[in-house]
């Protein structure tokens, strides 16, 4: 019997959408089918591409990028939902596991249909260019869904071909280490054929492929460690194509670290690569990933599901001066980023409206100043503000309920920063190097604090990369990096996390607080227990249950070339 997520994602190939605007992102694709007159000219290649920046990513970014890569990371709780992602026991048959699986195959799917597609129909109109253009975005796509299946799954199946798949009786899984190189394989083939300036805005570049070719070589170097010492090829690789990125791409940090959230802020000068998404009535091409997070409807369109979100207390103690003496003492920080991830009673956002009552049927807004707990709560949250942009009228009229137009970033200049300041330290114990000390503070000072002046440990990389990609879905991630080479030092900072407990947050003063006092409270666990048998996510059960071969032990991947 066929497997049923895979198998999805052949019937996902089977389909190529198109798009009749003169910009790729005017207006959402719409469903074709395959044609062997469609491939027939530069725009209608390139147009066939466009659903890889969005629709097929829509199970994935809607709820379980933020539920794996910060619920299981443990930067962020959840109180009554996803508790099994919050204490680290996502099972075979956890949502947010079936979500990804099937989004990251259906990635797949359809990158591998573009590609075969345009090699099977595309007519002598269509440049070599604009060919192995659309071929190095599908590439791209493909490794960037892999990037995920192989550090959630561990050994997965590799597939070029999904009508070949039709075919088989059995899939295998290939080793992690060659899934790996399949995917530098297909980064590499993307930076040498996309453009260094996007032929369109929003798509991807030759930076872009650079860019996850560092964050690919940094991971490789402890896939391919020995005895715990990461590969110093691949660390030196991985810090080669940081700076590439850096000194080359034309990419600059946002002054603001707040701009980066702020709407419209998609496509800006210091993003690599985003999901893109635009407000229509089509759900596929919209993002919905907003209604899930914000947190009440008072400031979204009837729409805000996110109100027992927020930040875990361990998230909250490495902003820096934040939690004093376990909150018995008022705490503030400098951390410029907290404000624009978490919100804090008293935080000011006049970007935003918040519905503060009905006139004559109108409704009444005033700009958001988040609230203070009520005297008698039992508990408070510190809510989501990372990609919360409000109601329809605080983004031009651009969104209604789970319609939203604001993208998703997926790599951005500060991580090259961060990766050249780690690939830098590499085995070492600490690092002055000047240029990745001079990187480093690239990020540091932007989020308003002083210049980092000591040496820099991985610990230090480590919490600087959680504070500023914090509701990202990179913080799992960054865990999943580290336990390829010291697996015991991952689970002591899983185990060692606050990550489940509810808290109240207690204001100085309303409004405009100087400080806030924190107090744990409630009876929910709050530690997780993470260990070689749970820190691979398992393959969903719909999926194993239906193909017994993904039980069999992996086997290297046979390369075609």
């Amino acid at each position: 019997m066929k497997n049923r997520f895979l198998y999805i994602g052949v019937l996902a190939a089977l389909s190529v959408f198109s798009s009749c605007g003169p910009d790729f992102l005017d207006r959402p694709p719409q469903d074709t089918l395959v044609d062997a007159n469609f491939f027939k000219t530069n725009d209608q290649v390139l147009a066939a591409s466009a659903p890889l920046y969005s629709a097929v990513w829509k199970d994935y970014v809607d709820k379980a990028s933020w539920a794996i890569g910060d619920l299981r990371g443990g930067t962020t709780f959840r109180a009554w939902g996803y508790r099994d992602d919050v204490l680290f026991n996502t099972t075979e048959v956890s949502t947010s596991n079936n979500e990804a699986y099937r989004a990251f195959y259906i990635v797949v799917g359809q990158s591998n249909a573009l590609i075969q597609n345009i090699k099977d129909y595309a007519g002598a109109e269509v440049s070599e260019t604009v060919k192995n253009h659309a071929i190095a975005e599908a590439r791209f796509m493909r490794a960037t869904a892999y990037m995920h299946l192989v550090s959630n799954y561990g050994a997965v199946p590799i597939i070029e071909n999904n009508i070949e798949l039709l075919n088989s009786s059995e899939v295998s899984r290939n080793t992690v280490e060659t899934v790996w190189e399949f995917i530098t394989r297909d980064f590499v083939f993307a930076a040498e054929n996309l453009p260094t300036t996007p032929v369109q805005p929003g798509r991807i570049t030759r930076w872009s492929a650079e860019g996850m070719l560092a964050r690919t070589y940094l991971t490789r170097a402890g896939v391919e460690s020995s005895g715990g010492v990461r590969k110093q090829e691949f660390l030196d690789k991985a810090k080669e194509y940081a700076e590439r990125v850096i000194t080359m791409s034309g990419k600059q940090l946002l002054n603001n670290y707040a701009d980066l959230f702020r709407y419209p802020y998609d496509n800006n000068n210091e993003s690599l690569f985003e999901q893109q998404w635009v407000f229509t009535t089509n759900y596929s091409y919209a993002n919905t990933m907003v209604s899930q997070i914000t947190y009440s409807n008072d400031i979204a369109n009837g729409d805000g599901w996110g109100g027992d979100l927020g930040a875990s207390w361990w998230m909250l103690s490495l902003y820096e001066g934040l939690i004093l003496e376990d909150g018995a003492k008022p705490g503030f920080t400098l951390d410029q980023r907290l404000k624009a991830t978490y919100m804090l009673p008293g935080a000011s956002y006049p970007e935003i409206s918040r519905t503060v009552g009905m006139s004559g049927g109108t409704e009444e807004t005033e700009p958001l100043v988040f609230p203070a707990p009520a005297a008698d709560a039992d508990q408070s949250f510190a809510s989501i503000k990372k990609y919360v942009v409000g109601k329809a009228k605080d983004v031009g009229g651009n969104s209604t309920r789970q319609r939203y137009p604001n993208n998703t970033y997926m790599l951005r200049l500060a991580e090259m920063y961060l990766i050249y300041a780690e690939a830098t330290l590499g085995n070492g114990a600490s690092t002055t190097d000047a240029k990745a000390l001079e990187y480093f503070n690239k990020v540091h000072m932007r989020a308003g604090l002083p210049r980092w002046e000591n040496a820099l440990t991985w610990d230090d990389i480590f919490e600087e990369r959680i504070k500023e990609f914090a509701m990202e879905g990179l913080a799992w991630y960054d865990l999943v990096r580290l336990h390829y080479y010291d697996p015991q030092k991952a689970y002591t900072i899983i185990n060692s996390q606050d990550r489940g407990g509810l808290y109240i947050i207690i204001p100085d003063r309303m409004p405009n607080p100087t400080a806030w006092t924190f107090e744990k409270r409630g009876e929910l666990p709050r530690f997780a227990n993470a260990n070689s048998g749970n820190f691979i996510i398992p393959i969903p059960a719909a999926e194993s249950s239906q193909a017994p071969s993904l039980r069999n032990p992996p086997v290297p991947y046979v390369f075609k070339d």
